[in-house]
C-alpha cells in the first residue's frame, strides 16, 4: 500500500492541504476531499471533457491528472469562474443566454474549455471553436448553442480588453 502524500494545492485562489494516496486523481481530490462537485466525472478515461479544469490557466482533464502533479500550482474549477463580486464570468453568462445546455451534466467542462478556447485565441470562427471544443462531449446535442455562446463571450471579452 502506498504511503499518503501531503499536498499543498491552490484551488480557486484558496490554499488547501490534503493528505491523499499518491494515485488519487485531481478529479477525485476535488470531489471527494474538497467537496467541489461542480467538476463532473463522466467517462473517467479522458474522452468526454466533463472533468475539465484549469491548471495555471491551461485546460486539463482532471480525471487523467494526478493530484500530486498539480501540487503548488493554481487550479481553477467551475466554482472559481465567477467574478469576485459574484457576477458570472462572461462565458457562464452567455451559456445561460444562448441556452447552451440541456441536462447540464457536461456544462462545467464545456464552460472551462470554452474559457480556455477564448483565452488561447481559438474562437476566431465557428469551425475553429468546434475543432477546439471537440474534446467535450454533449449527449444532449447543444453544440450549435455552445458555439454561439462562445462566439458572443469572445466578443464580450474582446470589448472588455479594449
Amino acid at each position: 500500500m502506498a504511503e499518503n502524500l501531503r499536498l499543498q494545492l491552490e484551488i480557486n485562489g484558496q490554499p488547501h492541504t490534503l493528505l491523499v494516496d499518491p494515485r488519487v486523481t485531481l478529479l477525485d481530490a476535488l470531489r471527494e476531499h474538497l467537496a467541489l462537485t461542480g467538476t463532473k466525472k463522466g467517462c473517467d478515461q479522458g474522452q468526454c471533457g466533463a472533468c475539465t479544469v484549469h491548471v495555471n490557466g491551461k485546460r486539463v482533464l482532471s480525471c487523467l491528472t494526478l493530484a500530486a502533479q498539480v501540487a503548488n500550482q493554481s487550479v481553477t474549477t467551475i466554482e472559481g469562474m465567477a467574478n469576485a463580486d459574484g457576477s458570472l464570468h462572461p462565458v457562464q453568462a452567455r451559456f445561460l443566454e444562448h441556452d447552451a445546455f440541456q441536462c447540464g451534466y457536461c456544462t462545467p467542462g464545456q464552460i472551462m474549455s470554452a474559457a480556455a478556447c477564448i483565452e488561447e485565441g481559438h474562437a476566431g470562427s465557428a469551425d475553429e471553436i468546434r475543432e477546439y471544443m471537440s474534446g467535450n462531449i454533449c449527449r444532449c446535442g447543444a453544440y450549435p448553442n455552445i458555439v454561439e455562446a462562445i462566439q458572443q463571450a469572445a466578443a464580450d471579452l474582446s470589448k472588455e480588453a479594449t
